[in-house]
């Protein structure tokens, strides 16, 4: 028999404490992950081929290829194996669960975002290319009004990237942050009753991801009114 007044506490307390955490580690590891996946693009693209393109191509192979909880504890526990790290302001940065765990979301979101804009710049036709070479621009000064269409092109699927990292928060919790997933955990420890409390927590993700999908459609539309 569920014991429901544990349930209605435990459901509070997810979004008292763990739906604020989810959200704000969400928006910081988006903005921070948009600006990193600009650069990345930025360096692949006109760089192609260079040391600095390389780089780029290297970063994204890495944080693609590897699952975001292994990051996650590279970042977290890797840093604490050097003693010159922990003598160093670096220990005030890395020794903060807080501050890993955003940067391992805005890193992993960085790659896959930054495929996104490579994919959609590539998209442009050399038909737009060449009326901005005509206008007297050379390749870096027509970048700028095309890469800008290009990401404009790419939110339909940026807009799953939102959804992806907000998801993505709930591994925070090994990392002992008390998001939703880590408040459910706590619950679930305490009353051996996994189902239950990973069941709210569920319902809870399920509820905010339908408010990020509905936003982002939002953006989205007036975003691409300009094609319509």
């Amino acid at each position: 028999m569920w014991d429901w007044e544990s349930i209605i506490t435990s459901f509070k307390e997810m979004i008292v404490v763990g739906v604020p955490t989810s959200l704000i580690l969400t928006v910081s590891a988006l903005i921070l992950g948009f600006v990193l996946a600009i650069l990345i693009t930025v360096m692949r693209s006109l760089w192609e081929g260079k040391i600095a393109g390389r780089l780029a191509e290297m970063f994204v192979i890495f944080f693609t290829g590897t699952p975001l909880l292994v990051q996650m504890f590279l970042i977290y526990y890797g840093p604490g194996q050097f003693e010159w790290v922990k003598s160093t302001f670096l220990w005030a940065a890395f020794g903060n669960a807080w501050f890993c765990g955003i940067l391992a979301l805005a890193l992993n979101s960085a790659a896959y975002s930054s495929q996104l804009f490579y994919g959609a710049l590539k998209n442009i036709s050399q038909e737009q290319w060449n009326s901005c070479l005509a206008l007297g621009m050379n390749k870096r000064e027509a970048f700028r009004p095309l890469f800008s269409l290009a990401l404009r092109r790419a939110l339909p699927s940026y807009s799953n990237e939102i959804v992806l990292v907000f998801k993505s928060t709930s591994l925070v919790s090994v990392i002992a942050l008390l998001d939703i997933m880590g408040v459910a955990r706590e619950w679930a420890g305490r009353t051996y009753d996994q189902l239950t409390y990973f069941l709210v927590a569920a319902v809870i993700y399920l509820a905010i991801n339908g408010v990020l999908i509905a936003v982002a459609k939002t953006i989205e539309s007036k975003a691409l009114a300009f094609e319509k």
